[in-house]
């Protein structure tokens, strides 16, 4: 309940916001997301091609959402907050776990207060857009 609350605020979070230097993106999507996605985030990591629902390439979600990062979106589904039906169960709902201290990301004026983990790797995928 507590990560669905702070997500609530990223829902309005549309400007890039860069990670405390501390977490590093590729460390957790490496740790994280990997096995599934592949080192290059295409779908083609080795437990990945094991499941039903084939891990989508990440590498596209900008080209695929009008040349636009859908930043909010991202981070709702790595939390596990948004889900929609054709999601493979096989996907962990990271908001579970530890996504580290949370840092206040501020836009317009208004602070959102957002796991660090969380903002690293999604600054990370955004990073590696095609």
């Amino acid at each position: 309940m507590k990560n669905a609350f702070l997500l609530c605020g990223l829902v309005a979070l549309t400007a890039c916001i860069d990670a405390p230097g501390n977490v590093d993106g590729r460390k957790e999507y490496l740790d994280k997301c990997a096995a599934c996605h592949g080192t290059d985030a295409k779908g083609s990591g080795s437990f990945g091609r094991n499941l039903f629902v084939e891990p989508p390439d990440l590498t596209t979600l900008s080209q695929d959402n009008g040349g636009v990062f859908p930043r909010t979106e991202v981070m709702s589904i790595i939390d596990g907050l948004q889900r929609d039906p054709h999601f493979s169960g096989a996907m962990p709902e990271f908001g579970a776990g530890d996504l580290g201290e949370l840092v206040i990301v501020e836009e317009d004026g208004i602070g959102t207060p957002v796991p660090e983990k969380l903002l690293a790797l999604t600054d990370y995928l955004e990073s590696i857009q095609n």
